[in-house]
């Protein structure tokens, strides 16, 4: 009971950032719920059943259209693929015993920051960890959208576009500890961040989402990695190291 409770308090710690990083983001997709005439509840709820700012995006665009349900669900699915891949890169950091009723709501939750500060964790992934992530990460979220949603347009666009900023420097704050004591997860950043902006270079790439393509470089990349460099870890897990943040990918 106190290694869950633990990992809850840890989670909500390494949650915070990303929590104040979730509001800024949320407050400009809360701008473009408003054009798309949802109100503060309906936005506070969009988002805390897809807390994905493209997925999102993609949802209010199709609202806007005035498009049909089956066309909605199919945009926000190929738009939010990749969480596919992260709950399943999530689901091998388990301790066998984990049920999987643990398995599915924390792959509810999975984001692409919440990803970021549990895979690095060293040791089996308690699911209370991300519980407490999810506790102060979504409903900052949430709440973000809906607070956007009040302000409307009354906020200068370039201000809205510099708070999202902290967002992406808090991303890069999770990989670059990684990248530094592990030479190995750092060539495969650079690599991505190379191979990505390679992609956006391509023109007959142009028609196919962001998402997507996201998602296509995640797995060759990746799949090159383990290949290449397969992982050396001890047969176990270290109790002792479970509830002990890391850096380590």
């Amino acid at each position: 009971m106190n290694r869950n409770k633990n990992a809850f308090i840890n989670g909500i710690r390494d949650g915070i950032p990303i929590a104040l990083g979730y509001f800024a983001v949320a407050f400009s997709l809360g701008i473009v719920a408003k054009k798309a005439g949802l109100n503060p509840v309906q936005g506070f709820l969009s988002s805390l059943l897809n807390h994905a700012s493209a997925g999102e995006y993609a949802e209010f665009t199709v609202i806007m259209a005035n498009a049909p349900y089956i066309e909605m669900a199919f945009v926000i699915l190929i738009t939010n693929i990749r969480y596919m891949l992260m709950s399943c890169a999530l689901s091998q950091r388990f301790d066998p015993s984990t049920s999987n009723a643990h398995r599915f709501l924390v792959g509810f939750g999975i984001t692409d920051e919440i990803f970021g500060i549990s895979i690095g964790r060293i040791g089996a992934l308690n699911p209370y960890y991300n519980y407490g992530a999810m506790a102060i990460a979504l409903p900052g979220w949430s709440l973000g959208t809906a607070f956007g949603i009040v302000a409307g347009n009354i906020l200068p666009a370039s201000i809205v576009s510099a708070l999202s900023v902290a967002l992406y420097g808090m991303f890069i704050a999770i990989i670059i500890p990684a990248s530094r004591t592990d030479k190995i997860v750092g060539g495969v950043v650079i690599a991505s961040f190379l191979a990505s902006f390679a992609v956006s270079k391509i023109p007959q790439l142009d028609q196919m989402s962001d998402s997507m393509k996201i998602s296509l470089l995640t797995v060759i990349i990746a799949g090159a990695a383990a290949a290449l460099f397969p992982s050396k870890d001890d047969d176990g897990f270290d109790t002792d190291s479970r509830e002990e943040g890391g850096s380590r990918i």
